[in-house]
């Protein structure tokens, strides 16, 4: 029997826990940034009702609007970052709580700008642009803002919305916190017969146990503690989905799904067809299911059998240190100057690594322009959690190309885009480990692997992307979305997705109830484009050499200075048509058949 408790924060060694003191290394700074924020929104305001009259008050003011967002945004993700830490901790909690509400005064305080920016003419804003050089830089953002003019509304109407900021984000922070801070879902027997409390950072490793009681132990308990508290949650997710209808129709769109797509410049098309050729290929899945079951030598394949790798390996920790030598080599194709940047930043203290009690679950990648890219993690020394670190990995480098390469306005990502940067590296490092992997164990373990990440990402995402369409399109329709309804209605996906095989259980319709992403509405199916384009963009580097690795850099570089789909043509993938999906597909089903003959 061994002591398996989590470590509070202060025992983790400092090498493993991220630089964060670099961007405030004296925290009184923080108030006298916000303080400085507050005045410089108030003389913000003296541009309303001349925004316009000129080319240099034009200019002047979308200087000062930079100013002003970069140096609270970095308040802001100081302050998120620190809470992630440990969301146990009030002064972090009040300290997020604060620049949340500075964010919406702000917001309020701007809402002026761009109903003001749109009574200019077309003809007007283009002149300027030509007029001034410096106004040069804008030029993307005041098109783009043009595109939406449809839907941005009068300075009052957008004076309100901005004040309702802070309110109509609760539905997100109410589920954070019951979520990672107070829910419970008690203590389970392991492997080694010791008794361990299951957390979301440790669920997936028991998931993954050999030990078929193990995982029915862990889904069991997991699945108790959100159907306890299942009408809690459906309430929220029920408004969290009626702010996003409701925002929608506020702002003249034709539905919230269209809303969402619109910033992106995305059109219904990408999604619909995402999920119409997923769904034609399910059946390449309902196979692998069999192939599943017959492995496992099961008489009925249940939900808590999905994850479990079909070939058993001797048990073999991959330490961290060992983690990043295996990033390294596998990222390779991707040259000596990405490889130098990366090894800098994990140096500097990008990372954070292992879990602590009452830290974020999960992993991401996160940061101000200002900032490193950071990096959260909860590392358990498995070969996942290495494909976890190169992912966000992915997120950080591409962070970092861009902020070096791109002003403010430009320096973030659309998640349309960001999630390619992270899957063409996790493809990089799969595709590396296969090519050089001589034993047949081994290579059918690593093949089983492969697919789990095609069906985890591609087909799971989509499924998730239908439930957020079907939740959204039944309160445009006038429904009420009642815990009962959605764990049906997500049994009936379930069910869609996985096939005759896998036996029908009253557990997993709970499990919509633990997705922290619903919140954010029409992210999910972003995975899934994501994961379709870097399968293309990986296979281009892996076969075409420099030529693919340089133009996929330069991508890496663009940030947010076109619309996604645009940008990812600079990388060879064009994601308006269906060919990347399908090309998924039949990689996917490539994968199964190879997968199907060595067992």
């Amino acid at each position: 029997m061994s002591d398996k408790s989590l470590k509070t924060r202060e025992q983790i060694d400092s090498n493993y826990k991220w630089n964060i003191e670099a961007m405030f290394p004296d925290e009184q700074q923080i108030d006298q940034d916000i303080d400085s924020v507050l005045t410089k929104t108030k003389d913000f305001g003296g541009f309303a009702g001349h925004l316009t009259e000129n080319a240099a008050t034009l200019l002047q003011a979308l200087k000062k609007r930079d100013e002003i967002w970069q140096q609270l945004e970095k308040v802001y993700v100081y302050a998120r970052m620190r809470r992630d830490e440990d969301n146990r901790k009030n002064k972090y909690q009040a300290m997020t709580d604060k620049c949340q509400t500075v964010i919406a005064q702000v917001s309020a305080s701007m809402s002026f700008f761009t109903p003001e920016l749109l009574n200019a003419s077309e003809e007007t804003l283009l002149s300027y642009i030509q007029e001034e050089p410096d106004l040069k830089e804008y030029e993307f953002l005041i098109k783009d803002i043009l595109r939406e003019k449809s839907h941005i509304l009068t300075k009052s109407e957008e004076n309100i919305l901005a004040q309702m900021g802070e309110i109509t984000g609760a539905t997100n922070d109410i589920f954070t916190m019951l979520n990672n801070a107070d829910i419970k879902f008690g203590k389970i027997t392991d492997e080694d017969g010791d008794e361990v409390e299951l957390t979301h950072g440790n669920y997936i490793k028991f998931m993954e146990s050999h030990d078929r009681k193990v995982r029915k132990e862990a889904y069991d308990h997991m699945y108790a503690a959100f159907k306890s508290m299942i009408n809690t949650i459906g309430t929220a997710y029920n408004y969290n989905t009626k702010t996003d209808v409701i925002t929608a129709r506020l702002r003249k769109y034709d539905s919230a799904r269209q809303a969402a797509l619109s910033g992106d410049n995305i059109p219904g098309d990408v999604y619909d067809n995402l999920v119409k050729v997923v769904n034609e290929n399910l059946p390449a899945v309902h196979r692998y299911m069999e192939i599943r079951k017959k492995l496992l030598g099961v008489n009925q394949l249940h939900m808590y059998d999905i994850y479990v790798p079909l070939i058993e390996l001797p048990k073999k920790k991959i330490p961290y240190e060992q983690a990043l030598d295996m990033m390294r080599e596998g990222l390779a194709p991707l040259g000596e100057e990405y490889i130098s940047r990366m090894n800098k930043g994990i140096k500097a203290g990008w990372i954070d690594v292992y879990e602590n009690e009452g830290k974020t679950s999960g992993a991401y990648s996160f940061g101000s322009y200002d900032s490193m890219p950071y990096i959260l993690l909860n590392y358990t020394d498995t070969l996942k959690d290495v494909f976890t670190v190169v992912h966000e990995m992915g997120h950080s480098m591409h962070s970092s190309y861009t902020r070096e390469a791109q002003p403010y306005i430009y320096g973030s990502h659309s998640i349309f885009t960001a999630e390619v940067a992270s899957t063409v590296n996790e493809s990089l490092l799969m595709r590396h480990l296969l090519d050089k992997e001589t034993d047949p164990q081994m290579r059918k373990y690593l093949l089983n692997l492969y697919i789990e990440e095609f069906r985890t990402t591609l087909f799971r995402q989509t499924m998730f992307a239908e439930f957020e369409d079907l939740t959204h399109r039944a309160i445009e329709e006038g429904q009420v979305l009642t815990a009962e309804w959605m764990c049906e209605e997500y049994q009936k996906l379930n069910d869609k997705y996985f096939g005759p095989a896998v036996e029908r259980d009253d557990t997993i319709r709970y499990e919509w109830a633990r997705i922290p992403h619903f919140y954010n509405a029409f992210y999910v199916y972003k995975y899934a484009t994501g994961y379709s384009a870097a399968t293309a963009i990986s296979s281009k580097i892996l076969t075409e050499g420099p030529a693919a690795r340089d133009a996929y850099i330069s991508f890496l570089k663009t940030g947010e200075s076109d619309h996604p789909i645009q940008l990812l043509k600079l990388a060879g993938v064009d994601m308006s048509s269906k060919k990347p999906i399908e090309q998924a597909m039949e990689t996917f089903k490539g994968l199964v058949d190879e997968f199907e003959k060595l067992v």
